[in-house]
């Protein structure tokens, strides 16, 4: 007796997705988004592209190797961009940033022109700008490469307090988990809520985020135009939980110990010792704060050598213990502990 064949009914995908790949590519941006795809399109894990379909696009069809070394077959050439609801660039590493061919180019200009709305993931940002297809666009970049952006690409408006940026027809995020909320927001809007929420549950991302939730970066107020500053407090952010010494940070930089100093006096009027000390409490109380990782796990990840250093140094600048910002205190105690604790931070802290 023949089987009979499983019964679907027919239907065309609500959302398609073409994806250029940048040279050396990174593979964690562009795996989360096609994930996030591929589990709202069927039923499960079943990964039949059924409520959405997706490809990779090339001019010359070769193998794209990501920054991981791991390659990507292309599966169609360019062609009609208007037979996608989106077309995703993504991009890389800063150092490895390229033009996009001009097929590219022109592909992408004609998805413009045809209404066709365009995403940048990663640097893909980048190469979107750089093809002159984002101007007078906000876009979505890493509060890790916020100083880079500034001096490298003039004209670019970046955001870097969201997750990512939707503005009109073009769709921004800087990669990492984010192209994962980014991927989910646009099947909540084709394909629908649930479906989107079970991409993102079985990827063990618990709740979608909407575009205007905060980057998991670094809040800093230390806010000046002096660009040897800027680059020492990026270098600070990036080394957070390890705290480098002023001295490595001129190294690094090619100035003196001495030069990052007088800059920093005059710019902020503090140390740089004092301003990284700063940085660090500052996600230490936004931890505090935000998160449930115990004290002595944000004391190591903000680069204190334990617990007991962390609530010294926090009760010198905030007025209160790490765990006392966690437990509800009357207004009136509050503003009393502060005014009665609050020293002048010590430079060599």
């Amino acid at each position: 007796m023949l089987k009979k064949p499983e019964a679907r009914a027919q239907t065309a995908p609500r959302l398609t997705v073409g994806f250029i790949l940048a040279k050396r590519f990174t593979l964690c941006a562009f795996a989360n988004f096609v994930d996030v795809l591929r589990l709202a399109a069927d039923e499960g894990d079943r990964s039949r592209p059924i409520l959405c379909k997706w490809t990779v696009l090339s001019d010359t069809m070769d193998p794209i190797t990501s920054s991981s070394g791991i390659a990507v077959q292309p599966k169609e050439r360019l062609g009609d961009p208007r037979r996608f609801n989106y077309i995703v660039v993504v991009g890389g590493l800063m150092d490895d940033a390229e033009k996009l061919s001009p097929a590219y180019q022109k592909f992408l200009h004609e998805a413009a022109e045809a209404g066709v709305p365009l995403v940048g993931v990663c640097t893909g940002v980048f190469m979107l700008h750089e093809a002159g297809l984002l101007d007078g666009y906000r876009c979505c970049v890493s509060w890790f490469h916020h100083s880079e952006v500034v001096e490298q690409f003039e004209g670019l408006d970046p955001v870097t307090e969201q997750i990512f940026v939707v503005d009109r027809d073009r769709l921004t995020c800087s990669g990492g988990v984010s192209s994962a909320h980014l991927a989910a927001y646009l099947v909540d809007k084709h394909v629908g809520r649930a479906q989107a929420n079970k991409s993102l549950h079985i990827m063990i991302i618990d709740d979608a985020l909407q575009a205007e939730k905060p980057q998991p970066g670094i809040p800093l107020d230390l806010k000046t135009q002096d660009q040897i500053v800027q680059r020492a407090l990026l270098i600070m952010q990036q080394n957070i939980d390890m705290p480098i010494s002023v001295q490595e940070i001129a190294r690094r930089m090619g100035n003196s110990k001495r030069q990052i100093e007088r800059h920093f006096r005059m710019a902020l009027d503090t140390s740089p010792q004092v301003a990284f000390l700063n940085i660090r409490l500052d996600l230490a109380q936004h931890l505090i704060e935000k998160s449930d990782k115990s004290v002595a796990q944000i004391a190591v990840d903000c680069g204190f050598c334990d617990s007991s250093h962390l609530s010294r140094m926090f009760r010198r600048r905030y007025g209160c213990t790490p765990q006392a910002l966690r437990r509800p205190i009357p207004d009136s105690l509050a503003t009393s502990a502060m005014v009665e604790n609050a020293p002048q931070l010590e430079a060599g802290a």
